[in-house]
């Protein structure tokens, strides 16, 4: 059995791995499922650019990540190429070219295009006319005949009248598409997609697994000891009012909001609170790799740093340190509840039992995603404006006043989440 792994997640070096934690939630299971199912000899071979550990771990073989995408002023020339030896080999039967893509795809059993949200609008994000080199090889597979499909998305938006055509004509080629949350399905309708063969399902990172408990203890040792509730705060460029999301510096009052809902918190509610980040970073290679803080980092000290100066110290923590996917989900698992601007923080809360506050993006490009996510969970009632004090400090009463039954409802949930995340993988049984 050979898979090829492809899509919009193709990224440099470290992006999936070492960079938003939440992509390691989702990448790591997605790989392990796929074995689940089709066995340990399976080959797996991809454009995301992994680590040795990863690799080696997982039993993944990467391929270069250019037969993906270039980011070169002529990153239309090659597809375009394929896309019509594809076309031509599909209605004559004949291989009048090859190039290393089309290599790979030949030797593949299946193709798997695994773009998460950005399979849309925010592809191009990404660099110039990236959704669209995206399509042509996932049309390029179709062509050749091979079995397509794509897992656990958040497709849309779709405002490029230049390519939305072709990406309907790609996306009713699929043998399968899985959207993991039921949003997009309406943002597709709407956008005239035939979802013939597409199911609402979960997202992977609803399976990924923290460190265990004993690994993460030395981190609360460092930490005043108190009988009150621990919650975790968590905190990013997304949450503000004014973008962008890696807008730095940032002025005090753009924190304004926040400052008040913490020290809410900690005056009426009575808890700890914890800023922590749901983020790292690394030097750019050739650069040694060492796993250092990323962009949330300072944001939660600035925030730190505003509270003291409001006089606001005492029951205010931050987790200094720079934790790993595994050990961040751990310590999430040790909160009471938790506030999450990062939505796969969310879900290491949520999947964990711990219940949650999910603080929406407070500019565009706004995700549906995370108003999907909370539907899967079902905890729409949970999702707070951060443009709005009131909102926020009403969703987090709403949230405090209720942990118990919150957490038996999470106890009861999360695992029928967990296995509808699995189904993803169990249906390409079905298809080959």
């Amino acid at each position: 059995m050979n898979i090829l792994l492809i899509g919009q997640c193709t990224l440099h070096w470290g992006r999936m791995e070492f960079g938003n934690i939440g992509n390691y939630y989702i990448i790591e299971p997605f790989v392990r499922e796929l074995r689940r199912v089709f066995g340990k000899d399976t080959i797996i071979r991809t454009t995301f650019q992994m680590s040795n550990r990863f690799i080696d771990e997982e039993n993944i073989q990467i391929i270069p990540m250019d037969l993906y995408y270039d980011w070169n002023d002529n990153e239309l020339t090659i597809p375009l190429i394929e896309l019509a030896i594809a076309e031509y080999y599909n209605k004559f039967g004949h291989l009048v070219l090859t190039t290393p893509f089309i290599d790979e795809v030949l030797r593949s059993d299946l193709i798997i295009d695994f773009s998460g949200d950005i399979w849309g609008d925010n592809a191009d994000f990404l660099g110039k006319n990236r959704l669209l080199v995206g399509l042509m090889k996932d049309r390029i597979a179709q062509l050749m005949n091979k079995k397509t499909v794509m897992l656990a998305g958040s497709p849309g938006p779709f405002s490029n009248l230049k390519t939305l055509d072709f990406a309907k004509e790609v996306y009713k080629n699929f043998d399968l598409v899985t959207c993991r949350e039921p949003i997009s399905r309406k943002i597709l309708l709407d956008a005239g997609f035939d979802l013939s063969n597409t199911r609402d399902l979960a997202c992977p990172s609803f399976l990924f697994e923290a460190s265990s408990k004993e690994s993460i203890l030395g981190i609360f040792k460092e930490l005043k000891k108190s009988s009150r509730l621990k919650v975790g705060f968590i905190l990013c460029g997304w949450n503000f009012k004014e973008g962008p999301f890696d807008k730095w510096p940032r002025d005090d009052k753009e924190y304004e909001v926040f400052v008040e809902v913490v020290k809410y918190m900690i005056k009426n509610l009575g808890v700890d609170v914890y800023l922590m980040s749901h983020s790292n970073g690394f030097p750019i290679p050739p650069n040694q790799f060492v796993l250092q803080h990323g962009r949330d980092y300072p944001i939660i000290k600035q925030l730190q740093r505003i509270l003291i100066e409001e006089g606001i110290k005492d029951h205010l923590y931050s987790l200094d340190g720079v934790y790993n996917a595994w050990d961040t989900k751990s310590i999430i698992g040790q909160f009471d509840f938790l506030v999450s601007g990062r939505v796969h923080g969310a879900i290491a809360g949520l999947s964990q039992a711990i219940p949650t506050v999910i603080i929406d993006y407070g500019h565009e490009p706004k995700a549906h995603k995370l108003r999907g996510f909370a539907m899967v969970a079902e905890v729409e009632d949970s999702i707070a404006n951060p443009c709005d004090k009131s909102d926020m400090i009403d969703k987090i009463d709403l949230c405090f006043k209720n942990l118990h039954d919150i957490k038996n409802k999470l106890e009861d949930r999360i695992p029928i989440v967990q296995n509808t995340a699995r189904e993803n993988f169990d249906l390409l049984k079905g298809l080959l």
